[in-house]
């Protein structure tokens, strides 16, 4: 096949992108019946989510409470983790009905186990919301791309789907593995079967959705971009954390999930040349996050002898998050140059820019689109480029004035979830509507 199965467990890992560690089977193990009055009504739905615990996924959580707002009942359903232990909880009157996964592992049985463990819980939340609360639409949000399996009997009597295209794995398996096998054929074939039971896609930007019609098979109008813009209520600037600068001039910032492929790596090493070789010592390398990468990351600062210039205060959530970045004067987005990378909207640019952070990254295509003259660019791929455009930023405080602005206006005038969460809701009302049903009924017909 080209690849172990050790490997695609790996993989898959990778892209789940989960928070922590899921928890045994024996902790808070939920009720029979959970602890909510039915709520049945045309307008309710219900969103499966497999790679992070709700609320902690903030683009999921900002869809739940566009769509509660705009008065659905909205169910959720997604993995526990050490942080979001409660198999059933309601925030903001939205159900959340979180399930256990089994501890990661190696090879084809830790690999099998993991996902049909995920399949059949979802199955099993499905049946259960549609017994207590019920729902008319479905939305399934990715990776992986194989939620469409435990939607389809739903599917088949009548309730609409919507695929929730966050990530594209086909790429990403690529990136990681480095080939085109037998496996990489298979996440193909799930990804066109998403966008095939789907009503409708939505996507993270404008290339997942030349995607969706070129590879998916969907008509324009049957796509819609949804960019995963932070609620600018809820991000802003505090009082900045005392002392994280701990008597130097300047923190270089990193924001996010720490994966292989997020480039944490880059920024590690890009901190070395800085150190050693261009000898700029005045900077301390704030990493705020966690995930599968990051003990691999600490060890890479070590063996470059580096620590004293890293922290890692690892996951943190509200004022205190927003205290950390606040005392950002650069925002780093280290993700490096490659096919999946390329393709992708990165959460840290909406971020940073929200906060006015100057912003130092690779050109990707994705993120050049999206920053613009706001952005600082490596010169080079590599983390030699990355610690260039850092270091540009650092010694030039007109640069550093120019970008932040940029990066302000941007926020300000583009990234606004106002207006994307209208996108959204709307998308929902298509699907529900008569006329996308007529709509939907014609374009079997053609098919058939």
């Amino acid at each position: 096949m080209g690849i172990t199965f050790q490997r695609t467990s790996q993989f898959w890992r990778a892209t789940r992108r989960r928070e922590s560690p899921s928890l045994t089977k024996a902790a808070n193990s939920e009720d029979r019946r959970s602890p909510m009055p039915p709520a049945r009504q045309p307008r309710s739905c219900v969103i499966v989510v497999e790679n992070l615990p709700v609320p902690f996924d903030r683009r999921v959580w900002q869809e739940a409470q566009a769509l509660n707002r705009a008065g659905w009942t909205v169910s959720v359903i997604c993995p526990a983790s050490a942080n979001f232990p409660k198999r059933f909880e309601v925030i903001d009157d939205i159900a959340i009905y979180r399930h256990p996964l089994p501890p990661e592992g190696r090879g084809a049985l830790a690999y099998f186990r993991e996902y049909s463990t995920a399949l059949f819980h979802e199955f099993r939340l499905l049946i259960k919301v549609h017994r207590e609360r019920g729902f008319s639409i479905i939305q399934a949000c990715n990776p992986p791309d194989l939620i469409f399996l435990a939607a389809l009997p739903f599917k088949l009597m009548g309730k609409r789907f919507i695929f929730d295209q966050h990530d594209v794995s086909p790429e990403l398996f690529v990136v990681k593995f480095g080939k085109k096998g037998f496996l990489y054929r298979a996440l193909m074939f799930f990804e066109r079967m998403s966008y095939v039971m789907a009503d409708y896609v939505i996507t993270a930007n404008a290339t997942f959705k030349d995607i969706a019609i070129s590879r998916g098979g969907k008509a324009p109008s049957q796509v819609e971009v949804v960019y995963g813009v932070p609620d600018r209520k809820r991000i802003h600037r505090v009082e900045p954390e005392p002392g994280l600068h701990g008597g130097r001039k300047f923190v270089l910032g990193y924001l996010g999930i720490i994966n292989e492929q997020d480039g944490v790596d880059h920024l590690v090493r890009a901190v070395a040349y800085l150190v050693k070789v261009e000898g700029f010592r005045d900077f301390r390398a704030v990493v705020v996050g966690s995930g599968p990468a990051l003990e691999l990351v600490r060890a890479l600062a070590r063996s470059l002898e580096v620590e004293d210039f890293l922290s890692f205060p690892g996951y943190l959530n509200g004022e205190t998050l927003l205290a950390y970045i606040s005392a950002f004067d650069i925002g780093v987005i280290p993700d490096p140059l490659n096919e999946a990378n390329d393709l992708m909207s990165m959460n840290k640019v909406f971020e940073y820019c929200a906060l006015g952070i100057p912003i130092a990254c690779y050109p990707l295509r994705e993120t050049k689109r999206l920053l613009g003259e706001a952005g600082v660019y490596a010169p080079s791929p590599d983390p030699v480029g990355l610690a260039e455009a850092c270091l540009s930023l650092m010694q030039d405080e007109a640069l550093r004035a120019r970008s932040a602005a940029a990066a302000a206006k941007l926020s300000a005038e583009n990234f606004l979830w106002e207006n994307e969460a209208r996108k959204y809701v709307a998308t929902y009302e298509r699907v529900l509507s008569p006329k996308a049903a007529l709509g939907r009924e014609k374009a079997d017909a053609t098919l058939s």
